[in-house]
């Protein structure tokens, strides 16, 4: 059996969670609400302020989604109440980023300003102009909002200059002098 699917899901207060009938879950909470579509190859039940992920038969692709769906589940919970975001750092020459409206305006070096539109349920916080963080309640969007901004600008090894996480190691070249 699964180690992580086999883990009950402790539901907090202020937060309810609904199973539909076609495997469709809906978690509300405080920071807002997340429905998602799950497999049917699993079953999915709240008892006792717990949600309960079981297999519906021992086949392979049964076995591999019932850790997906209770991490899938454990995220939206832990998204409506905490909420998640990502931290980016522009490093760079006149690298700098702004919310105008409804837009994020970067200046990455490029000839023109790069403006992406601000998507619903994500919310942008600039608090130096080198610094991006990306806030929301939906893991996998927040995750691809920032991998869709740092894709402009890829930290390059040799100056480290680019769009990176926070915690993120760039693993540095010397360049031509350290070939001798």
């Amino acid at each position: 059996m699964s180690r992580i699917g086999r883990l009950p899901i402790a539901i907090p207060d202020g937060v309810n969670v609904t199973v539909a009938p076609e495997n469709v879950v809906t978690v509300k909470g405080p920071k807002g609400e997340l429905v998602k579509a799950m497999n049917k190859k699993v079953n999915i039940s709240v008892e006792n302020s717990e949600v309960i992920i079981t297999k519906k038969d021992e086949s392979k692709e049964s076995k591999a989604l019932h850790g997906l769906t209770r991490a899938l589940i454990n995220n939206m919970v832990i998204g409506v109440t905490e909420g998640y975001q990502k931290v980016l750092q522009l490093i760079g020459v006149g690298y700098r980023a702004q919310v105008k409206g409804k837009k994020l305006v970067l200046n990455l070096g490029f000839s023109h300003p790069v403006e992406m539109d601000i998507v619903d349920g994500i919310n942008f916080e600039i608090p130096e102009p080198t610094k991006i963080i990306v806030k929301g309640i939906d893991k996998e969007l927040v995750g691809e909002i920032a991998a869709n901004i740092r894709k402009w600008r890829k930290p390059e090894p040799y100056l480290g200059k680019g769009i990176k996480y926070e915690n993120e190691v760039i693993r540095r070249k010397e360049g031509k002098a350290g070939k001798k």
